[in-house]
């Protein structure tokens, strides 16, 4: 390429090789770079033609460039060699520094490889340093940074001066095979960069529409909506809510971001917002209106990461309940309320006997046979009641330590006005049948009588406490519970309830008067509801014998 002894030379052809460097780093794409390493061999480094190879992923190398030659461009250039052909071409011929040179005399070896090749005819060499159409001369490409990682390799055809580079030419081609690996690298990375940037601002561009789709939902949704704090000083705190909550509620949302959900919860639904787990909870609860009202709503929650590693917000979605929880509760009420009187029926009276009751009698007996039990190491089969056949020994002993036993006062008779009272307090329960109300049933008709046992439910729940239950049991049967009396207070009340129940009733401009036998029950742990009930019933039946003829008949 050139005479070694002519420095001259050796500075234009540096010039060239700086121009072509220059050249290089002006590129804007890949593909700009690769074309411009290829016409850089032509250009500045004196060769007629130049191929640039280009690693693939798979690793294969594949044909990017080529300059000098149109019809071999067109050929050849998108062809692929694999790596291993590759391989066994640099590892063979003559090592120049960096570069391989392959001389037309090895070279025949490689006609059959999957290397894709362009070959010019011409005259044989006339003096040992000529050029040979099949002499093959490759500068590879690795990667900077000490490593050894192939980025292609640049092969060149037919020296200008038909002569092989001499030691200055060799180095020239060296230095810009190095030169264009970084250029290759650079590109590369540039463009790398610009898909990064595209994907980014796509990612963006997706994440602005999902915000504005998000925020549309949320501002938008029928039913009401909030993001609140999670963890720290501020946790529950609502930071947002949409319309449709401050709606339901009452309050502007600016007023809406002073609270969280615990402090406009009703105070029975407290447990039931705290039992509710923060991540995907659900519950069904009260929220206090801004007139002081509450409203049923269901709560669903759901957590939602800012970052990956930023702060986490609960989203809650509110759907008003209020129309079907008013509907449960109106069935439920129906199914334990009598629908002429609206008192608690049978069922829930029983309902309500039975949760005040244990399965294990508190009597001195029960005490004493389960003391001999604890001697003996086993339970004895008289401890149990004979209609309790769920009751275990081992299991069920423990079950009633925090339960408060029902007791009845100790003197016979004394729930009718007899005895003495011994100061024991219980749960009473007195079993009302009214006298002659069959008779106003026959002879004024069962409007009447209708109208007769909603004004006798009417005066007997205003002579009872607020604890106290008053029940319909069926027909003209009533029954009170009243808790905490002892035998005297039973019976006043009694007393107090059939001076309530005998005064006229008018009913379509027509007086009728029934009477009132009440029979006083004590409710014992050990006993069940049924026979609470059937021992009020039978003490009432002795009272309704006992009392003259006079004082139970209808006016």
């Amino acid at each position: 390429m050139e005479a070694e002894s002519e420095p001259y030379v050796r500075l234009a052809t540096l010039r060239q090789l700086h121009q072509v460097v220059a050249d290089l780093n002006r590129a804007t794409s890949l593909a700009d770079t690769l074309q411009a390493v290829a016409d850089g061999v032509v250009a500045g480094l004196g060769y007629e033609l130049a191929c640039v190879n280009l690693v693939q992923p798979d690793g294969d190398l594949v044909i990017a460039a080529f300059a000098g030659n149109p019809a071999a461009e067109a050929l050849i250039t998108g062809r692929v060699g694999s790596r291993g052909s590759w391989e066994r071409r640099l590892s063979m011929g003559e090592a120049w520094g960096d570069l391989r040179f392959i001389p037309h005399t090895e070279g025949w070896v490689l006609l059959d490889d999957d290397v894709p090749q362009w070959h010019t005819d011409g005259p044989q060499p006339r003096f040992a340093d000529e050029w040979h159409p099949h002499d093959r001369l490759y500068a590879p490409m690795y990667a900077s940074g000490g490593g050894q990682e192939l980025l292609g390799v640049i092969s060149v055809d037919r020296p200008r001066n038909g002569r092989h580079p001499g030691a200055w030419g060799q180095e020239a081609l060296q230095m810009y095979a190095s030169q264009a690996a970084i250029a290759i690298s650079n590109a590369r990375l540039r463009a790398n960069m610009q898909r990064a940037l595209v994907r980014l601002e796509r990612e963006q561009q997706a994440l602005r529409a999902s915000e504005e789709s998000f925020r549309q939902a949320f501002e938008y949704a029928p039913s009401g909506m909030a993001i609140a704090e999670m963890g720290g000083d501020q946790h529950g705190r609502l930071l947002r809510t949409n319309d449709a909550l401050c709606r339901l509620l009452g309050r502007p949302a600016s007023a809406m971001r002073r609270y969280s959900f615990a402090d406009l919860v009703h105070p029975e639904d407290i447990g039931t917002l705290l039992r509710t787990s923060a991540e995907g909870g659900r519950a069904e609860l009260r929220l206090a209106r801004r007139d002081g009202t509450y409203v049923w709503v269901s709560l669903r929650n759901s957590v939602v990461a800012d970052t990956t590693d930023g702060p986490r917000f609960l989203l809650t979605h509110v759907e008003d309940i209020e129309e079907r929880k008013r509907h449960e509760l109106h069935l439920a009420h129906r199914a334990s309320h009598d629908s002429l009187t609206g008192l608690p029926n049978s069922a829930e009276l029983r309902s309500r006997l039975a949760a005040r009751l244990c399965r294990r009698p508190h009597s001195v007996r029960a005490t004493a046979v389960e003391a001999l039990d604890a001697a003996y190491g086993e339970p004895s089969a008289a401890a149990v009641p004979e209609h309790d056949f769920d009751y275990n020994p081992h299991t069920d002993a423990g079950s009633f330590d925090h339960h408060v036993h029902m007791v009845a006062p100790t003197s016979e008779g004394a729930g009718q006005g007899a005895g003495v009272d011994d100061g024991t307090k219980g749960l009473a329960v007195l079993f009302c049948d009214l006298d002659g109300f069959k008779s106003i049933n026959d002879r004024f008709g069962h409007h009447t009588g209708d109208a007769v046992l909603i004004e006798v439910a009417r005066r007997l729940t205003t002579c009872v406490r607020d604890g106290d239950t008053v029940a319909r049991l069926g027909g003209d049967e009533f029954v009170v519970l009243a808790d905490g009396l002892g035998s005297a207070d039973a019976a006043d009340l009694a007393v107090r309830l059939r001076n309530a129940i005998i005064p006229p009733i008018r009913v379509d401009g027509r007086a009728v008067r029934v009477g009132a036998s009440f029979g006083i029950g004590w409710a014992s742990c050990g006993m069940s509801a049924d026979e609470v009930l059937q021992s009020a019933d039978q003490r009432m039946y002795v009272e309704k014998r006992s009392r003259a003829k006079v004082h139970r008949r209808a006016g």
